[in-house]
């Protein structure tokens, strides 16, 4: 069960890093509860997931899961680019990330 907290946690941190997108397009209500709800539900989560996994490998596949998923939501939402040399850095944080739960 920590694993998936975990890894919920990091799609919340996407969602807060999406949050962070639309407060500097315009401040509002919508927008900052975005923000502060995605990363409240994302540390909530994360701190749950460190009770049974060990702190750098949770952080890494955290940070690793917010990473990709903000590059990808960049990619596909905010016309950021997607070269291949992009794609296959996202490719090897991803590698890197299911090697640390394979080996935990």
């Amino acid at each position: 069960m920590t694993w998936v907290s975990l890894i919920v946690a990091g799609l919340f941190e996407v969602v807060g890093v999406m949050g962070i997108t639309q407060v500097n397009r315009k401040v509002s209500v919508r927008s900052l509860c975005v923000l502060i709800g995605g990363f409240t539900l994302s540390f909530i989560l994360l701190s749950y997931a460190m009770t049974e996994i060990a702190m750098g490998t949770a952080y890494a596949v955290w940070t690793g899961i917010g990473t990709v998923g903000s590059a990808l939501v960049g990619m596909l939402f905010y016309g950021e680019p997607k070269d291949k040399l992009r794609i296959l850095c996202i490719a090897l944080v991803i590698i890197s990330v299911a090697g640390l739960k394979l080996i935990a």
